[in-house]
């Protein structure tokens, strides 16, 4: 089965990542999502079966504008919901893969040592937003700085065939 692709490109939408005052009042209301940009990055992921994020790790972190956008589109209602008894349920029960792939200008053991920050907040943090059976997969090229053209082709040949793989065996299970 084909797959549909929404690629949202928060540098070429020019994202804001900052919160307006407005948003600010709002983001712990029932309404939070008050700017037509996230209300419309809010409807993608509602209706999305994989999330992918590719991004540069810089300094362990995410970059500015995606954790802005993850703080600006991943709110009540969409992200989480309370039930009855007050406590946090997660609101993304559609998503079925969460999928991570990051450039790293350092060696795997400094970032593996340092704990990587970016893929904790993915694989974990948005993890909890997601159903029981989301699964998570991470892709990442180390000591970017030192690889060959070579190399960097062939992370992104293979980074490819391993996300088309996993869509497509989930595709296949009822």
């Amino acid at each position: 089965p084909a797959h549909s692709v929404t690629a949202i490109r928060l540098a070429d939408e020019k994202f804001v990542t900052a919160m307006s005052s407005a948003e600010r009042v709002a983001y712990e209301t029932a309404n939070p999502l008050i700017c037509a940009e996230t209300k419309r990055h809010a409807e993608i992921l509602q209706q999305a079966e994989a999330l992918i994020f590719v991004y540069p790790t810089w300094w362990s972190g995410l970059p500015a504008q995606l954790k802005g956008w993850l703080e600006r589109v991943f709110v009540l209602g969409v992200a989480f919901r309370f039930n009855k008894n007050g406590k946090i349920r997660p609101n993304l029960n559609n998503v079925r893969h969460i999928i991570g792939v990051s450039t790293y200008g350092s060696p795997w053991r400094y970032v593996k040592l340092i704990n990587d920050n970016g893929r904790r907040t993915l694989t974990r943090a948005i993890r909890m937003s997601t159903g029981l059976r989301t699964r998570t997969m991470w892709c990442g090229i180390y000591a970017l700085d030192t690889c060959t053209q070579k190399q960097r082709e062939k992370f992104v040949t293979d980074t490819v065939q391993k996300i088309v793989k996993r869509l497509e065996q989930s595709a296949h299970k009822p």
